[in-house]
């Protein structure tokens, strides 16, 4: 994977290219080409979508609240396994 500003860089130089072409290629034809090179940038990036980060910080709230409950359950066996601890006055 690319540094972020060689990958800009990068990104840079191949627009550049593209745009200062002599062909006379229309508007929608350049668009889509940069459009394509975009996406291939984005994707060596290895982001995510916005919909996948949402659906994994549901899983990661619903785990979290499952591993708080399963926290207070241990307590609260330890609580009763261990003996309660006499006094010297009970003695």
């Amino acid at each position: 994977m690319l540094a972020p500003k060689a990958f800009l860089d990068a990104l840079s130089d191949q627009a550049s290219r593209l745009f200062s072409s002599d062909t006379s290629q229309p508007r929608s034809e350049l668009e889509s080409q940069f459009k394509a090179l975009l996406q291939s940038g984005f994707s060596k990036l290895e982001l995510v979508s916005r919909e996948e980060f949402d659906s994994q910080m549901v899983v990661l709230a619903r785990t979290r609240a499952r591993l708080e409950a399963l926290e207070a359950k241990v307590l609260e066996l330890e609580a009763r396994m261990t003996p309660p601890v006499e006094t010297a006055s009970e003695q």
